[in-house]
Parts: C-alpha cells; structure tokens; sequence
C-alpha cells in the first residue's frame, strides 16, 4: 500500500456584510470572509492539502479566482470536485486533521455538524475527519478578529 501526506493553509480576512461559511455550514456572526468564494478556509485548507498529497498543485491552480464561473461559488463543491481529481488518479482518503483558528465566533458547538457536511461532500465516514477549533490567545490577526485561518494534515492511499 502507498500512502502520501499533504498539508494545507488557508487564510481570508474578516468583514461585515458577508456570510460566514466553515466547513461547509454557514454559522451565525456578525462578519464573514472575504473571497472569491464563499471564502471557506476549512475546505480550501482540505483542498489544498489533498491536492498536495496526490502531487496535483493547489486549489488556485485547479479553480482560479481569476475565473468567473467560481465566483461566490459553494467551497462543497470545490471539495466534490477536488475529491474526484485524486480519486481519478487512483488515491482515496485515509484520515484529515484539521484546525481552525479563530478568537470568535467560538467554532466547537458547530464541528458535529462540520464533520457531517465534510462526510457527506466527501463520501467518507465521519470518524476520519478530524475537525479542532483554537485561538491565538489575542495574537497576530486572528487574535485581532481581522480574518480566521484553517490548518489541514491529510493522509490518502493509492488504491
């Protein structure tokens, strides 16, 4: 069996007058991301890391935020499509390990249904997805409240 490794990292900044999306669900607070999409730093951290375990680039190559048709588009879909480029070329997902910084909202009522969301996209059972909600202790620009950051570790096996 070959197994690979990827990492990921997203960041957007902090706004009023946007939804705020993570993981896949939208969470109630008083500004959301600023993106080309729904700007879902949890999702795009996932793409990114299994892109990079299947060795296939990131998710600004595959989906530009030059290109109109992902504006404002759901991060769901973006994940679907990034699952079926590493499925195609033989992977499947093992395990994910991921963090989301952020000084509020306060994110762990919501990662029961984030794992749900995030299972259900990716066809995986819930227990290999791993979702962790920290601060920054006040620090740098999350501490500030002036953008949210995610983190994500993926394992994925050639079939």
């Amino acid at each position: 069996m070959k197994i690979r490794v990827g990492f990921g990292y997203d960041v957007h900044a902090l706004v009023p007058d946007r939804e705020l999306w993570l993981g896949g669900i939208k969470i109630r607070h008083t500004s959301g991301l600023l993106g080309h999409s729904d700007a879902d730093v949890l999702i795009h951290a996932i793409c990114d890391a299994l892109l990079g375990a299947a060795n296939m680039r990131d998710i600004g190559y595959h989906f530009p935020d030059t290109a109109g048709e992902y504006k404002d588009i759901d991060s769901k879909i973006l994940l679907r499509d990034t699952l079926k480029l590493i499925r195609e070329a033989g992977y499947e997902l093992g395990n994910i390990d991921a963090t989301v910084a952020a000084e509020q909202p306060k994110l762990n009522p919501h990662i029961p249904a984030m794992k749900q969301t995030l299972a259900h996209v990716m066809q995986v059972d819930e227990n290999d997805i791993s979702i962790k909600a920290t601060t920054t202790e006040k620090l740098g620009f999350t501490g500030r409240q002036e953008g949210i950051a995610a983190y994500a570790s993926v394992l994925i096996e050639k079939r």
